[in-house]
């Protein structure tokens, strides 16, 4: 048997194969479908009915509404009317309705685990891979035939192994190190390839880290994000509502299997920020002067999860934001906002002077909050393009929510490890 990667064990066991190779091209058997209310039911309904078909297994599917709720306009009452109808049309059994973001609702329900074959109708689908599953985006052409068949074709790709050595700093996180790489290597980094996220300082990371890492694998360009699971993952799945035994010696590249390798030393690593319009824009927080900021958004799939927001509260606590800083807040689900509000961590924020936005995808896609144009904003959304926060004219700056709380704070760009209690 030849040596694999995970990638290639993934597709392999997907395609019915033993083993698979790089440039392979292989039809694999699909173990769920998300997508949510923009992606999913006002594109694939008509065409469905076109087709003439249904669905191949309404349990493989989820759907999620999250960006266009709560609907502020006649547009959005009727996308979301659309999916919601066609939810109950299809009996479809596993529907989460304005409860938080496709990222984190599906996973903390416990519908990816290590082993599977999974599609997404967004491009941050491959936050799935933090789970040791093979899941990626596609578009809603690909997502009508998997809805009807099932399957999907793949070419194999090539490994890009970013091993991480040593230990984070306090006030360092995986989306620091996802800056540091975007900035290292471009949005065409990964050339379509996968991406696996490994080493001392990734096996460290919580599953909801692990999560921010998969999920910016698609600013990188690449496919999937892949974290080789372990006891974390079996931890974090069974707290999900999974039962089934966790197969975590399996989901693992071999020691010599071929890829493209990269080191990094996580103890140097600083706070990073990147500036207007591309999160490949990304330096040091030392590298910027104190650049002032009028608005400050944690929020979006990469910076209001649950350790997201006790990181902002931690610098927060006991202090307010600056005069004329707006700080919103958009918790990435309902859940993690429950947890946070009973650990103190909400009251922190509020007493802060946030302003508390609804669980979905928000300001981060244009779509909720209020950005002004021509403002300064520092987000812990994923993107930072042109437009993206709804204004055109504003320059967005993308950091952790560390960075992002101290900003607010301090009224300028700062490193947060100066705050933090």
């Amino acid at each position: 048997m030849p040596s694999q990667t995970l990638a290639q064990k993934l597709l392999a066991a997907a395609s019915g194969r033993a083993a698979v190779a790089v440039g392979d091209i292989v039809t694999c058997r699909v173990d769920l479908a998300m997508f949510h209310d923009s992606s999913g039911p006002r594109r694939l309904k008509p065409m469905l009915e076109s087709l003439g078909t249904g669905i191949w297994d309404r349990d493989k599917v989820v759907l999620v509404m999250d960006h266009y709720v709560p609907e502020a306009d006649d547009e959005s009452r009727k996308i979301v009317r659309i999916a919601r109808d066609w939810a109950v049309e299809q009996a479809l059994p596993h529907v989460y309705d304005s409860v938080g973001i496709c990222h984190v609702v599906v996973p903390e329900h416990g519908h990816i685990r290590p082993g599977m074959l999974c599609v997404g109708g967004d491009s941050h689908s491959p936050t799935g891979g933090a789970f040791g599953a093979y899941m990626f985006g596609v578009g809603s052409t690909e997502m009508l035939g998997v809805v009807a068949s099932g399957e999907i074709w793949i070419q194999v790709p090539q490994t890009l192994m970013m091993q991480w050595d040593g230990a984070l700093a306090p006030g360092v996180t995986a989306k620091d190190m996802m800056l540091h790489m975007i900035g290292r290597f471009g949005m065409n980094g990964g050339r379509y390839q996968a991406v696996e996220f490994c080493g001392e300082a990734v096996r460290a990371l919580s599953m909801q880290e692990r999560m921010t890492l998969s999920n910016m694998s698609a600013e990188i360009g690449s496919q999937v994000g892949l974290v080789a699971p372990d006891d974390t993952t079996a931890a974090y799945l069974a707290q999900a509502g999974v039962g089934e035994p966790i197969d975590v010696a399996r989901w693992q590249s071999d020691a010599d299997a071929q890829a493209e390798r990269y080191r990094f030393d996580a103890s140097t690593l600083a706070p990073h920020v990147a500036a207007p319009h591309s999160p490949a824009n990304s330096r040091p927080i030392a590298d910027y002067e104190a650049t002032p900021m009028q608005v400050a958004y944690i929020g979006a799939c990469t910076g209001a999860k649950l350790e997201d927001l006790r990181a902002a509260a931690s610098v927060l606590r006991g202090r307010r934001i600056a005069p004329g800083m707006s700080l919103m807040v958009a918790p990435a689900s309902l859940r993690d906002q429950r947890q946070a509000d009973s650990e103190g961590v909400m009251a922190a924020l509020v007493d802060a002077g946030a302003t508390l936005l609804p669980n979905s995808c928000g300001a981060c896609s244009g779509y909720g909050g209020s950005i002004p144009e021509g403002a300064n904003v520092i987000a812990s959304t994923a993107r930072n393009f042109q437009g993206r926060m709804g204004a055109r004219t504003a320059q967005v700056y993308l950091a952790s929510p560390y960075t992002v709380a101290a900003a607010a704070v301090a009224g300028h760009l700062i490193d947060p490890r100066e705050m933090l209690q």
